[in-house]
């Protein structure tokens, strides 16, 4: 039995590494992908466990599957093929190291999943299944999302989602928004970026924004808000919670790790038992969350910078929460 299995997405992200003697631009090649990002998260701070996604059976996707090995992320059900290269992916970071990215992805591997690659036993045996938005752009990759979600939740699984929005990988906004407003419904937790909320629920208002999302069944909407911290509803309770002030220069996998920390902490709990949760235990969650978030934009890359159960702890003891 897994804490947490992941669908989706798994890929190699090229951060910016400075410049040569040139003074042209160099990027550090690093794992990537949101769902294999939270997995590393939660499994850092103590959680078992798995992927499922496909790679090229190439260079770069030899190096994801090290990757996750050495993270000790089951990769039983990651499918390696020869017929198509890894997705690539290119990170710019503005002066904030706020990200914008380019990918190289027509197809990608994480693309090409089909839903007969995906092992029904293991969604039988997780508590968690978690999923993002990037994996519903395109066939075969979506319609084997939709089946690995389905299939765990209708075997009992807890259903997290990150419809995180990439812009350039839908051929439209009209698109993205219907199929990632789609899968809301599927959903028990959901952490979005207040960008995202605005684009699928039309609101701008926190609550009004989380309340709409909690109409569609979902029992814990949790909103990330960069500098200003995290947002999340529950039932009647809502609240602001700040973050850690820390120097940031890679925002790159903070939202992952945030989502993975609270994923962390909800392991051993039943969907009940979530709905159940006091505004204390909540309040503690989550800042335990945005310490292991802030941490990760302390170090470039997503999973290389993400913290341990003994950092988060020292951050939360040590630094300042950020005033805003």
């Amino acid at each position: 039995m897994f804490d947490i299995t992941a669908v989706g997405e798994l890929l190699i992200d090229f951060t910016p590494a400075g410049s040569n003697a040139a003074g042209n631009a160099l990027f550090a090649q690093n794992p990537g992908g949101a769902p294999a990002n939270v997995l590393a998260a939660a499994g850092r701070l103590g959680s078992k466990t798995a992927f499922i996604g496909k790679v090229g059976n190439d260079g770069f996707g030899k190096f994801l599957k090290s990757t996750l090995d050495q993270n000790g992320i089951s990769t039983d059900n990651l499918v390696m093929t020869d017929e198509v290269h890894t997705t690539l992916a290119f990170v710019q970071l503005d002066e904030k190291g706020d990200r914008s990215f380019a990918f190289y992805r027509k197809p990608g591997a994480d693309i090409m999943l089909t839903a007969d690659e995906v092992h029904p036993e293991l969604l039988k045996n997780t508590k968690f299944l978690h999923f993002g938005s990037v994996s519903l752009t395109e066939e075969p990759s979506r319609s084997a999302t939709l089946y690995a979600v389905k299939t765990a939740k209708e075997a009992g699984a807890i259903i997290s989602y990150d419809p995180n929005y990439r812009a350039p990988l839908w051929s439209s906004e009209t698109e993205a928004k219907q199929q990632m407003h789609a899968a809301l419904p599927l959903a028990d937790l959901v952490k979005l970026s207040e960008e995202e909320m605005v684009m699928l629920t039309g609101e701008h208002d926190l609550l009004a924004g989380a309340r709409r999302i909690q109409e569609l069944g979902v029992t814990l909407v949790l909103v990330t808000l960069g500098s200003k911290g995290a947002f999340y509803l529950l039932g009647d309770s809502f609240g602001t919670l700040p973050t850690y002030d820390v120097k940031t220069i890679d925002t790159n996998g903070a939202g992952d790790t945030f989502f993975g920390a609270v994923l962390y902490c909800l392991k051993g709990k039943s969907l009940q038992e979530i709905k159940e949760l006091t505004v204390s235990e909540l309040t503690e969650i989550i800042s335990f969350a945005n310490a292991a978030g802030s941490m990760t934009t302390m170090k470039s890359g997503a999973i290389p910078a993400m913290p341990t159960l003994e950092e988060v702890a020292h951050c939360q003891k040590t630094v300042p929460l950020l005033q805003n």
